[in-house]
């Protein structure tokens, strides 16, 4: 999604937004990303447009950052809602100095840490995911024998 209101001063260079050191020029919403919006986020079935602006908007007031100082891979928005997003280069798109320009993909939307209070950890709560998944396989293996 580009944006569709760009106020540039030359109209040679492409509009970004500078993410940590990624440049994004574009916002692609995966359908599982929208589908978590619906549960996890808003309550209500969303556009992929509408999705975008919120991003986009955000985006663009620096209110978007990274959760963890090293971590490229998961993001907070306003403070409270957290995102998984991987970034790709676009095709045939530099800056003015010719680095590349990016689109962010947004994978999953895992909620807002407000109302899940075990998103305030990820590492913890993503350990306590794989236990209780493995120790569910280890029960239903052992039902099976």
């Amino acid at each position: 999604m580009k944006d569709k209101i760009m106020g540039r001063w030359s109209t040679y260079e492409p509009f970004f937004v500078p993410l940590g050191d990624k440049k994004v020029a574009d916002i692609v919403i995966t359908n599982h990303a929208r589908l978590r919006w619906a549960d996890r986020v808003s309550g209500e079935k969303s556009s992929f447009e509408e999705i975008c602006n919120f991003l986009w908007d955000h985006l663009k007031n620096d209110k978007i950052v990274p959760y963890y100082r090293n971590e490229q891979d998961v993001y907070l928005v306003d403070e409270d809602l957290v995102v998984v997003a991987e970034f790709a280069s676009l095709e045939n798109e530099t800056d003015i100095v010719g680095d590349p320009l990016h689109k962010m993909i947004i994978v999953t939307f895992l909620g807002k840490m407000s109302e899940t209070i075990e998103l305030r950890d990820l590492k913890s709560y993503y350990s306590w995911l794989r236990h209780s998944r493995r120790m569910t396989l280890i029960k239903n293996s052992r039902k099976r024998r």
